[in-house]
């Protein structure tokens, strides 16, 4: 599988938490594989149901994180992640996504929104590599259950 990223982009993560809730341009929906539920639960010893709803036409993702009422995550507190090793990998990822094109090929792309962006040193190709190889590993995990 071949890849592809934005080159001599810096990133650095501020730790302000915008990346896990409801901004006022865009709501966010943090999707979840049913592997990612299911360590979740055991980890946080609570019932999917009261972090996670189910999901259609998201595939391979089953499910999304719930949010409080003013539309961050469950699992934030103090703008800290209480699930930080654990997170979803849609959460590892941001500010960046992947993007399948016709021919195969997974394109990083990333959010302009986020405040880490031209932040810190350039990202290179180790960087996205390790990103995409976890990427890859969730994806087989998951087409096992």
């Amino acid at each position: 599988m071949k890849f592809a990223y934005p080159k001599k982009l810096c990133f650095k993560c501020i730790k302000c938490a915008l990346c896990c809730g409801d901004t006022e341009n865009r709501t966010r929906t943090i999707l979840m594989l049913k592997t990612e539920i299911e360590k979740i639960a055991i980890k946080t010893k609570m019932h999917p149901e009261s972090f996670a709803e189910e999901v259609k036409g998201f595939e391979p993702y089953a499910y999304k994180m719930r949010k409080t009422a003013d539309g961050k995550c469950i699992f934030l507190n103090k703008n800290q992640c209480t699930i930080y090793a654990y997170r979803p990998l849609i959460c590892r990822f941001y500010p960046f996504e992947l993007e399948k094109t016709s021919n195969g090929i997974y394109i990083f792309n990333y959010t302009k929104e986020c405040p880490g962006i031209g932040k810190g040193s350039p990202r290179g190709k180790s960087f996205f590599k390790k990103l995409f190889k976890r990427f890859r590993k969730m994806m087989i995990e998951n087409m096992r259950v």
